[in-house]
């Protein structure tokens, strides 16, 4: 069942496949995710208390990642719901620091960030809450499966941070990517096989190299996080055009192809339709190899439980992504004030300690 009844979705928005095939899931431990990351975000002050008591909830970050990691042991689950807060919170500062200038700020927590990856329990007391706060997720994944998962899952994080610099670099210089550039560029951003390597803990199995490799996962995998990025993009593309935006599928579109926003728009909506199709057909194929796994070894039954718990938590994105977007605050532009600046954050510029304003 939902969290709540879903909201009505705008006729452009809409995915029929996606209502009609892919059925809304939420993990039984949700209701109490709410509470978790509200007092998680106030303990680490990644969002002013009046912020989250007005807030928190209705961004609705807990019910995304319910819908995402069914399966996953409750404490598991509880660190990807902070984890996922705290990224939106990331997201939001590194879009205050291109609005206000502030580059030194800016490359300060980039250095920082990348540090905490490789040693989080080092960052646990750090003065800037988004450096003690995402090492406090990451001590909370480390040490789940092997250390050659946590090495792996550093690595993927590092492409991420690495991916926000080119994107901080692309707007203070005015540049819009052009749409195979943005593809790219996205799938790093979006922190893709961040998320995907989070399959593995959750169904508490280290998927092999074979597995993970095999040319229908990877289909699949691109396709469940392709979807997610790119209608994101579809719903997110009126508040970035109002904010100055230059990184999304639609402006790309707009800006290269020489497309109307209407066009643009529809162009979206075709391709996120493809990104379904896509993965139905991967999905059938990876049971294939499910089925072989079986009959490999003493673990053979084990391996195929992982493989199919994976491939279902994928297929879970489709549905969870498409009722965030028509349930969260975080994309309802139209009830905010200034449609640039979204009314849970905190926008207030601070000289910085270099002298540059922060």
């Amino acid at each position: 069942m939902p969290a709540y009844p879903h909201a009505a979705v705008p006729p452009a928005l809409a995915l029929p496949v996606i209502e009609d095939a892919f059925p809304r899931k939420l993990h039984p431990y949700w209701p109490k995710l709410q509470q978790r990351t509200r007092t998680w975000l106030l303990e680490k002050r990644l969002m002013p208390a009046d912020k989250v008591e007005k807030y928190a909830d209705g961004l609705c970050y807990t019910d995304l990642v319910a819908g995402y990691y069914i399966g996953a042991p409750d404490e598991l689950l509880a660190a990807i719901a902070d984890f996922s807060a705290w990224f939106f919170a990331w997201d939001d500062r590194h879009d205050r620091d291109v609005v206000h200038g502030r580059t030194a700020s800016w490359r300060r927590l980039a250095v920082q960030l990348h540090a905490a990856t490789e040693a989080p329990h080092l960052h646990l007391d750090h003065a800037d809450p988004l450096v003690a706060g995402f090492a406090d997720c990451f001590r909370r994944f480390y040490g789940r499966l092997s250390r050659s998962w946590d090495a792996r899952f550093a690595r993927h994080f590092h492409v991420v941070i690495d991916a926000y610099d080119e994107e901080f670099r692309n707007r203070m210089t005015g540049k819009v990517p052009t749409v195979d550039e943005y593809i790219g560029l996205r799938r790093r951003t979006f922190a893709h096989w961040i998320w995907i390597d989070l399959l593995e803990p959750v169904a508490q199995y280290e998927l092999p190299t074979w597995v993970r490799k095999n040319e229908a996962f990877m289909r699949a995998a691109l396709a469940t996080q392709d979807f997610s990025a790119w209608y994101n993009d579809l719903c997110s593309l009126p508040k970035e055009l109002a904010g100055k935006e230059l990184h999304n599928l639609g402006i790309s579109l707009i800006k290269h192809e020489g497309i109307s926003v209407r066009e643009a728009a529809a162009e979206v909506h075709r391709r996120v339709e493809g990104t379904v199709a896509e993965f139905i057909a991967a999905e059938r194929d990876i049971e294939r190899t499910a089925s072989a796994a079986e009959h490999i070894g003493a673990h053979g039954k084990e391996l195929a439980a992982a493989i199919r718990s994976s491939v279902e938590n994928m297929r879970n994105w489709f549905s969870s992504v498409y009722w965030f977007h028509h349930e969260s605050g975080r994309y309802q532009v139209d009830t905010w004030d200034d449609r640039a600046t979204p009314p849970y954050i905190t926008d207030a510029p601070q000289t910085d300690q270099v002298g540059e304003r922060a």
